[in-house]
């Protein structure tokens, strides 16, 4: 063991120093933005029956090998600006050749008075409006919850999982610079007029 001891070689001070430096690159690179924070961020809500809904899609996922379950709990957790809402007539437009599943919608289910026949449908939402939920029940369908789903297809067999259309009203300024070639993005203009978003000197 002496031996062993007095052969060993001493500790250098550079292997201390480097990581030390890679530490701090690795830091500057974080603040400059360059490394981007990945994980997944569970929802701030503080409403309790969501919140009831994401532990338990979240044991679900872990305990089941089931890509259904790890879609919805990752869904629960989006902020609700992206939970995009599915219309009557957008969901029975999806529904028409899978009449026999469960249409699952992480999100709200909103009437549209245009599609004037409603098939018979079995949906699981997190909101119904209560024109829909009307329109729904008088066709003889049904209005699940996602506690009841969990009951009736724990891994999400037999259901279709749709999501609504993005839709917010920032995602029109994205793109390219508006005014370039081919570009149909929206400028940020506060008003249209004579006097407003015009070269200055003659015309």
């Amino acid at each position: 063991f002496f031996f062993l001891m007095m052969r060993r070689p001493p500790r250098s001070t550079q292997s201390r120093s480097s990581a030390a430096s890679d530490v701090y690159k690795r830091q500057d690179l974080y603040r400059a933005g360059r490394i981007r924070n990945r994980r997944f961020r569970q929802t701030k809500t503080t409403d309790v029956y969501l919140r009831l809904l994401i532990r338990l899609y979240e044991f679900l996922s872990r305990r089941t090998n089931s890509r259904f379950n790890q879609a919805v709990y990752k869904r629960l957790n989006q902020t609700r600006t992206t939970r995009y809402p599915v219309s009557l007539s957008r969901l029975s437009k999806h529904m028409r050749n899978n009449n026999d599943k469960i249409a699952v919608v992480v999100g709200s289910i909103l009437n549209d008075e245009r599609n004037l026949e409603i098939p018979k449908l079995s949906v699981c939402a997190l909101r119904f409006s209560e024109r829909a939920r009307e329109r729904i029940l008088a066709a003889g369908g049904q209005c699940l919850t996602f506690d009841q789903l969990a009951l009736r297809a724990p891994t999400g067999t037999n259901t279709f999982l749709i999501r609504g259309a993005r839709s917010r009203e920032a995602l029109k300024h994205f793109g390219k610079a508006p005014g370039a070639k081919h570009s149909h993005t929206k400028p940020y203009v506060r008003s249209v007029g004579r006097k407003f978003e015009r070269g200055r000197g003659r015309r």
